[in-house]
């Protein structure tokens, strides 16, 4: 086949995905590699007496110099080393040995699928085939070889000398790795998201493992418990609605580029047309929305972004939590062919600038790092055809902390002015004079205060705010450019000062991106729930970001705003419930006062395909960070239940967003009328709610229901009554469908509401407020079906909602018992359990539904009864049977 980069470009970005049985496969195959790598990795590494105070005996000098240099670098992994005895922690350089020696196997695999893998002296691709006749001239195997010669075209992946990689597993671990590599199809190298799944896959045991353990998530635990895979589809609908949008903005006349056909799909097709990419092989905007304004013309749903840079060479993006490289890779092969289109350039030529220029990501986890920056390597080379010399990525770990004290740290300012002649001067700090003092000193104190806790707070760093700009960037500045000597001086060693330099050469590296500014954030933030979080990460979050600090997905959301240029535009795939629950109010209304809403959409349970039921909710989300006009309209789309009240699978979720679902605008000042400022498809505005006549009112959560709680046929009948005067009291729960009376079969030891129960500091006696009135019982999970109320003890599952006026009771009854109140209900809150404040935020026409219940109860509500034995209000008659 030919190699020119015009005929290859067409045919190198195939976006098939891995069908669910080849992924299944790679699912264990990859679960196996680890088992194997890290039990070989840790029986190495014991056999060189890392471990150890002392090497062994019989080991040669060069197995000594790598026991040393092996010991430096799990240290500055984390590992610890006793001080007293000597001897060294090795968990984490197992892991690390693991992951390096199967990911350089792994990654040699995909190049060689892909005709990229390469001899370095001879620059021809190679196949596995030629790398088996090469391996046996060499008298080595074909992984070794093929691993070799990928480490030497990656060493911005593969770190040059690295002592991870000169470990020898055992034989018998190395076969056995190999035989794995070997057992998976050609399918999975050639597939678009394989990459990510292996990561994935790699993760899943640790996953399971902490998750199944209740231990708060911190440094050690956050990257494997918040690795999500991303869908392709919620890329592409953020880059589509964004920079898409932006494009049509500078392609369409906006007065006259419309369609003659009066078919509203017709006319969506017609523009996405009209504002596809045709340079190298084309690219097409296929979830780009596009809405009819107030003057009849069309416009995309998310706006113009009439104030982004006017030239793509001008576009910034990051994705800050960047993981294997679905948003850099989306954006790489967007942003070739719009410069490509823009600048007339050549692909290779198109590819090395938008890596120069366009494209930055970061990420908390260095292994997932690694994997992005080969991702977007290896789709670079695809895209061009064949390999070439790639500019530095705009790649960084943020997750690495110094892993050594402060005054450890500095010491390496010493060591730079040896190594550079630079002059320490008089500095802030002071002088010392152990270390080289001025900028040098203050920029290596810098760093560490910096990445203290980089390992559970990564990107959510802000440098600027923490130490302040100027100097602290003069400083790092003078840093940066003096590392590298440092680093070349101490490569021989491989010492701890080699290891030190080396990992602030990449955090000098993730500043320069943690204080920059850029035109789009996108990214899928981590989610997780406050009450997981580890105390430090909770404590940071109370601190820098107290209005978003209940999941580290709202956290994140705070934190892009500061990267944002003016002005700049966040899209992101977030779990929904920031944008409806009461604890986020404060944040929904900074931020529909001061910055614009673009699109909101809806995704609902479902969304990602490996993830079932309703165990994440996500949205995608387009905020930018200008002040919204007093008529900007935000664009809503809900693709959360399109059949009725069934969640679709990913795959209809991605058609729906396409072209089914309606877009619906929405004025965004209207949200702020809202309960709570929800942000709502279909805002309330001004119509009176259910809370101005009736309030909802909590259950009695009793903390020890084996205790506390029974079936009323459980127990004599004279102990049982619905006098709190009783040893156990009537206590209604909830209903599976609405219904007159039910949920009436438990009792609760009340002892006259002087017992146990009231003395537990864990239990919590509320209803108060709604005991000894008539109401309605509302279950508060799933449907919310209702019940009514008769002034009795309630349990935490249930929600009283009592009427200020009994009088009014039949219409509350009437509404709440009517398909239009849990529908209502979950137009503002779409949490699985609902809180009782929640349950009367609803819109309420008190006339309407007065002349409801007199058409449905014209003589009055039913008085309490049940044909039903299970129910205390049974009335014991056979005619119900």
């Amino acid at each position: 086949m030919p190699r020119g980069c015009v005929v290859r470009f067409c045919m190198v970005t195939p976006h098939a995905t891995l069908t669910g049985d080849i992924r299944k496969f790679l699912a264990r195959t990859v679960l196996e590699a680890r088992r194997t790598a890290e039990a070989a990795s840790r029986q190495t590494l014991v056999a060189l007496a890392v471990d150890r105070r002392e090497p062994h005996d019989s080991m040669s000098g060069d197995e000594s110099r790598l026991r040393s240099q092996l010991r430096a670098r799990g240290r500055q992994l984390g590992d610890r080393r006793d001080r007293a005895t000597r001897t060294q922690e090795i968990g984490r350089l197992v892991h690390e040995v693991a992951y390096e020696q199967w990911h350089r196997m792994l990654f040699a695999r995909f190049l060689a699928e892909n005709e990229l893998l390469v001899e370095p002296e001879a620059d021809v691709p190679l196949s596995l085939d030629e790398c088996d006749d090469l391996a046996r001239e060499q008298g080595s195997d074909r992984w070794t070889l093929a691993g070799r010669f990928a480490q030497e075209m990656l060493p911005g992946i593969f770190r040059r000398s690295d002592p991870v990689l000169r470990v020898v597993l055992p034989p018998e671990a190395r076969l056995r790795l190999e035989e794995l590599l070997e057992s998976l199809p050609q399918a999975v190298f050639l597939a678009s998201d394989s990459l990510g799944w292996t990561y994935q896959f790699w993760q899943a045991e640790r996953k399971d493992q902490v998750n199944r353990s209740g231990v708060k998530i911190g440094a050690d635990e956050l990257p494997a418990v918040t690795q999500l895979f991303t869908e392709r589809y919620m890329v592409q609908f953020l880059f589509h609605n964004t920079i898409g949008a932006w494009r049509a903005g500078k392609v369409l006349d906006r007065a006259n580029d419309q369609s003659d056909s009066g078919d509203e799909d017709q006319i969506q097709d017609d523009l996405r047309r009209a504002v596809r990419i045709k340079a190298g092989g084309g690219y097409d905007f296929s979830y780009l929305r596009f809405v009819r304004a107030s003057d009849e013309t069309w416009r995309p749903a998310a706006g113009w972004f009439e104030k982004w840079p006017r030239t793509v060479a001008e576009l910034r993006v990051l994705d800050p939590c960047c993981g294997s490289g679905h948003f850099l890779v989306e954006a790489l092969e967007l942003l070739v062919r719009l410069r490509m289109e823009e600048e007339g350039l050549a692909v290779q030529d198109a590819v090395y600038v938008v890596l120069c220029d366009n494209l930055h990501g970061l990420e908390i986890d260095p292994r997932c790092a690694q994997i992005a920056a080969f991702n977007v390597a290896f789709t670079a080379w695809r895209l061009v055809g064949r390999p070439f010399e790639l500019p530095r990525l705009n790649i960084a770990c943020c997750g690495l902390g110094p892993n050594a004290t402060e005054a450890e740290w500095e010491r390496i300012a010493g060591c730079i002015e040896g190594a550079t002649g630079l002059e320490g001067k008089h500095g802030r700090f002071g002088p010392k004079s152990a270390v080289a003092t001025g900028p040098l000193q203050a920029g290596m104190a810098d760093l560490h205060k910096v990445f203290r806790q980089a390992s559970e707070l990564g990107s959510l760093i802000d440098p600027v705010a923490l130490l302040g700009g100027g100097l602290f960037l003069a400083d790092l500045e003078t840093v940066r450019q003096a590392l590298p000597v440092l680093v070349d001086r101490e490569r021989p060693t491989g010492g701890d000062d080699f290891e030190r330099a080396v990992a602030a050469q990449g955090m000098a590296r993730a500043v320069g991106l943690l204080t920059d500014t850029y035109t789009l954030v996108v990214t899928n933030v981590p989610f997780l729930a406050r009450r997981k979080q580890s105390l430090s990460l909770r404590q940071f979050a109370g601190t820098h970001h107290s209005e978003a600090k209940g999941d580290l997905a709202t956290t994140f959301v705070a934190r892009i705003m500061r990267w944002l240029g003016t002005p700049g535009t966040q899209a992101l795939i977030t779990p929904q419930n920031w944008l409806f629950l009461g604890s986020y109010r404060k944040l929904r209304e900074r931020l529909l006062k001061r910055r614009t809403f673009n699109v909101v959409s809806w995704l609902g349970p479902s969304a990602f395909e490996t993830i079932s039921g309703h165990v994440v909710k996500a949205t995608l989300n387009i905020l930018s960070a200008d002040v919204p006009s007093h008529d900007q309209q935000m664009a809503g789309l809900d693709v959360s239940a399109a059949r009725g009240q069934t969640p679709t699978r990913a795959t209809d979720k991605a058609t729906l967003l396409a072209n089914g679902a309606p877009v619906h605008l929405v004025r965004q000042a209207e949200q702020l009328k809202n309960p709570d400022a929800a942000i709502l498809l279909h805002p309330i505005g001004d119509r009176a709610l259910l809370s101005t006549i009736a309030h909802g009112h909590q259950g009695i959560a009793t903390a020890d229901n084996a205790c506390f709680a029974r079936k009323f046929w459980e127990l004599p009948a004279e102990q049982c009554s619905g006098k709190d005067s009783s040893e156990w009291i009537w206590w209604q729960s909830t209903v599976r469908s609405i219904t007159h009376y039910g949920g009436r079969e438990h009792v609760v030891r009340w002892q006259g509401g002087q017992g146990d129960l009231q003395r537990r500091d864990s239990v919590r006696v509320q209803g108060g407020g709604i005991w000894d009135r008539n109401g309605v019982a509302v279950s508060q999970m799933g449907t919310l079906p209702v019940t009514l109320y008769t002034g009795e003890k309630f349990d935490p599952n249930v929600a009283g909602v009592g009427p200020l006026n009994a009088d009014l009771l039949p219409a509350v009854w009437a509404y709440c018992s009517s398909g239009e109140y849990a529908k209502a209900v979950r137009q503002i809150n779409q949490k699985l359990n609902v809180t009782n404040a929640t349950l009367v935020k609803v819109p309420f026409d008190l006339d309407h539904w007065k002349k409801v219940a007199q058409e449905q109860y014209p003589h009055g509500l039913p008085d309490p009864y049940s044909d039903d034995p299970t129910q205390w209000l049974f009335h014991g008659h056979p005619c119900g049977s």
